[in-house]
C-alpha cells in the first residue's frame, strides 16, 4: 500500500478517507475548507492511495486544535485506520510517517490525544503504549500521551481551560470545530432534537486554532455541554442526541 500526501495542489481530487467521497456533500466541503486553512499553518494529511478509513493529520504542537501546552512537539489531530484496511500495519507506516517528520523539523516528539478506554474517535490508548507512548496528563477521562525524541524536552500538558471540563453556561451548549466532517451534518441534527425536546441548544463553531485552545473541552471537534457540566465529546446521531436528551431531561 502506497501513501499519498494531501496538500492544496491535490485536494479537490482526492478522497479525504471519511466515509463520504462526493465533493458535493456539505459534510466533505467543510472538511476540505478547514483542510485547505490549515496546510498554511503546517497541517500534513497523509492517506493510503485507497478509499476507506486509514489516515494521518497531524501539525506543530504551537497550532494544535485543542486547550494543551505541546510546543516543540508534533501535535497528531487524527490517526485513523478502520474497516478493511485494518489489521495490515498501515497505522504504523503512518505514524513512522508522522515520527520522521517530527525528527526533519527539529522537533522533540509527538503527542495526540487518547482516553482512559478506547473510545470513538480518539486514538486507542493500548495501541498507542504499544507504540512507545507515555501518559503526559490527564482530564476526566480525556488521556494526552505523549512520545519524545528528546530525553530533555518537558513533556506536555492540558492547559487549565480544557482541564476543567466546564462552562459558565446554562443550558446545553456545544463546542465543535469543522475538523471533522461529520459536524457539518450532526451539529444540526443535535439542534432540531434540542427544539423538539423545547431545549434551546446554543452551537458554539471554534473558527481558529486560537479559539480552540481556549475551549473547556480536550476534544475540540465535538464536546456537548448541559448546565455547565461536560455530557460527551462523541460525535450524536439522531437516534443518540434524542437518548441523551431524554437522559438530561430526566437527570
Amino acid at each position: 500500500m502506497e501513501f499519498v500526501r494531501v496538500t492544496g495542489e491535490n485536494l479537490e481530487r482526492e478522497h479525504i478517507c471519511c466515509a463520504i467521497s462526493s465533493n458535493k456533500d456539505c459534510q466533505v466541503a467543510s472538511k476540505k475548507a478547514w483542510l485547505a486553512e490549515r496546510f498554511g499553518e503546517g497541517l500534513t494529511f497523509w492517506k493510503a492511495d485507497a478509499r476507506g478509513k486509514c489516515f494521518i493529520e497531524y501539525m506543530p504542537g504551537e497550532r494544535a486544535w485543542a486547550p494543551v501546552e505541546a510546543a516543540g512537539l508534533m501535535w497528531i489531530n487524527c490517526l485513523w485506520v478502520s474497516g478493511q484496511l485494518a489489521g495490515h500495519g498501515y497505522a504504523d507506516g503512518l505514524l513512522q510517517k508522522c515520527f520522521h517528520d517530527t525528527r526533519e523539523q527539529g522537533r522533540q516528539g509527538m503527542a495526540i490525544l487518547s482516553s482512559d478506554k478506547k473510545r470513538s474517535y480518539l486514538a486507542d490508548p493500548k495501541f498507542l503504549e504499544h507504540k512507545g507512548f507515555e501518559l503526559a496528563d490527564q482530564a476526566g477521562y480525556f488521556r494526552l500521551y505523549w512520545k519524545p525524541i528528546d530525553e530533555l524536552v518537558q513533556p506536555p500538558r492540558f492547559l487549565d481551560c480544557g482541564k476543567s471540563l466546564r462552562t459558565g453556561e446554562e443550558g446545553l451548549v456545544l463546542y465543535y470545530t469543522r475538523q471533522c466532517p461529520f459536524t457539518a451534518k450532526y451539529v444540526p441534527v443535535a439542534q432540531a432534537a434540542a427544539e423538539r425536546h423545547g431545549i434551546p441548544l446554543r452551537a458554539v463553531c471554534l473558527e481558529t486554532g486560537e479559539q480552540a485552545r481556549n475551549a473547556p473541552c480536550p476534544f475540540t471537534t465535538y464536546s456537548l455541554f448541559w448546565n455547565g457540566r461536560f455530557v460527551t465529546h462523541e460525535i450524536q446521531s439522531e437516534k443518540r442526541m434524542e437518548k441523551t436528551l431524554e437522559e438530561l431531561n430526566h437527570g
